[in-house]
């Protein structure tokens, strides 16, 4: 029997071009590479824990939110990929987004103070193609990463050579996208399928937990994922642990790094108690604290994204000098 309550009907809604769509991005938002001064020491340790782990060929895992790509450092990511010090990065819904946006007209993000009112916030013509890439994804069996950016590779897209997707699909790494259903704009729109868009991304969340299987001697960076990534990750990881058990293995000696705004201590070794509200902030406790105690290491290294990889980037140039 079907569900015995009314469901919204998708055929009812109007979708806009993106020609029509105010942008609060652009290309001029895309930093040129360009070294830049290390203000955080960190930086330095962490550069030297990468390069250890691309010499030891153990997984080097970025997790990041989308607010990443909005801060214009594509080039950077392209690069560090390109150099071997990333070998898979974990996104959310919005972030593909952000890079099929970037990639299709080379601007992108709304203001959704504007466009809600009116109901038009989300709904665009150009964007729901991701849609069909996920369909097609389910279908073949693909990742929904994996899908898109091959589509934005293989196609006539104007500026792919900032899509951090199809620089991935192009070297072979592995980008994973884990949704949340109702999360994002592909979701309002009459061609989402909510099978296949739980098939590609739990198809990329079970690449992610096979990356995560070689994070001995690796390294886990999260930047500005405040749920997604520590929940995606903590999940795998056990996952992941379960199997090494079973085969005499263990992942206790890796290297993690969260990069945010949030004011942690100077002394995060130790997760604070429930009475702090910081608690509630997953990467402390899961990825600085928590998968961590048993032999690993973690910086926490406070900052916004448009200055912090910068730093990391040019903390990895420096290093490949010496």
């Amino acid at each position: 029997m079907p569900s015995r309550y009314q469901q919204f009907d998708r055929r009812r809604l109007r979708l806009a071009p993106l020609s029509k769509r105010r942008h609060d991005l652009n290309l001029n938002a895309i930093m040129a590479l360009n070294v830049v001064p290390i203000q955080n020491k960190g930086f330095t340790k962490v550069a030297r824990r990468l390069q250890e782990a691309k010499q030891n060929r153990s997984s080097r895992i970025l997790m990041m939110g989308a607010h990443v790509l909005r801060s214009g450092v594509q080039k950077y990511l392209i690069d560090l990929m390109e150099r071997g010090y990333i070998s898979c990065i974990a996104m959310n819904g919005a972030g593909v987004i952000h890079d099929f946006e970037f990639a299709a007209i080379g601007a992108t993000t709304e203001s959704v103070a504007r466009y809600i009112r009116d109901g038009r916030f989300g709904l665009w013509q150009e964007t729901s193609r991701i849609n069909e890439i996920i369909i097609t994804a389910a279908r073949l069996e693909l990742g929904l990463g994996e899908a898109v950016g091959k589509t934005i590779l293989e196609e006539n897209f104007p500026y792919k050579d900032i899509s951090i997707l199809a620089a991935a699909y192009r070297m072979g790494i592995p980008v994973t996208v884990h949704v949340g259903i109702g999360y994002d704009i592909i979701h309002e729109m009459p061609n989402c399928d909510g099978a296949a868009l739980g098939a590609a991304s739990y198809r990329d969340f079970l690449i992610f937990a096979r990356v995560i299987e070689n994070l001995e001697g690796g390294t886990a960076l999260n930047f500005g994922s405040a749920v997604m990534g520590p929940e995606v990750y903590l999940k795998a990881l056990a996952m992941a642990r379960n199997v090494a058990a079973q085969e005499g293995r263990e992942i206790r000696r890796f290297t993690s790094v969260v990069c945010d705004l949030a004011p942690l201590p100077p002394d995060y070794s130790s997760e604070p108690c429930k009475e702090n509200s910081l608690y509630y902030f997953r990467p402390w406790k899961t990825i600085l604290v928590r998968t961590v105690a048993d032999g690993g290491e973690s910086f926490y290294i406070r900052g916004s994204h448009n200055d912090t990889i910068p730093q990391l980037w040019t903390a990895l140039q420096s290093g490949s000098k010496q």
